[in-house]
């Protein structure tokens, strides 16, 4: 239970850097695709986020070094390829069938949140899994 709590804990702060990440791109960027850089943008301060929380305190992993995590973090970001699908699924859509930003941000959520339940199962059995016997020796050498 300890554990479905700091999930949706974090879940929920990602959430929030994503989208306040977005709002002060918006308002900042005089650029093209506004939109669709906010949240290019929003997404990439919530994965460093939620990668973090996740690394140390939901499933305690430790890396053997910077490649270990480096290699950790790209499969972290695979993972997150299909929820992030979903993710900007509800939000451009929201988008395309409301209009307003109020909505957009609102189908942000909904779609980081189921996203994020997706996330941790992916995570829990193809990210943060313990390393092979003989890998550690492997991760150091390359």
């Amino acid at each position: 239970m300890r554990i479905a709590l700091l999930y949706s804990l974090f879940a929920l702060l990602a959430t929030a850097v994503n989208i306040g990440a977005q709002d002060v791109w918006l308002r900042a960027w005089p650029g093209p695709w506004p939109i669709a850089t906010s949240v290019y943008v929003g997404t990439a301060v919530g994965l460093v986020v939620k990668y973090a929380l996740d690394k140390r305190y939901i499933f305690r992993y430790q890396t053997t070094g910077a490649l270990h995590d480096g290699r950790t973090f790209a499969l972290y970001t695979v993972m997150g390829l299909v929820t992030t699908a979903i993710f900007w699924g509800f939000e451009f859509g929201f988008q395309a069938l409301f209009g307003t930003r109020q909505m957009r941000y609102l189908g942000g959520v909904i779609g980081l949140a189921i996203g994020y339940a997706a996330k941790y199962r992916l995570d829990k059995h193809f990210v943060f899994t313990p390393p092979e016997p003989g890998a550690e020796s492997c991760l150091r050498q390359s």
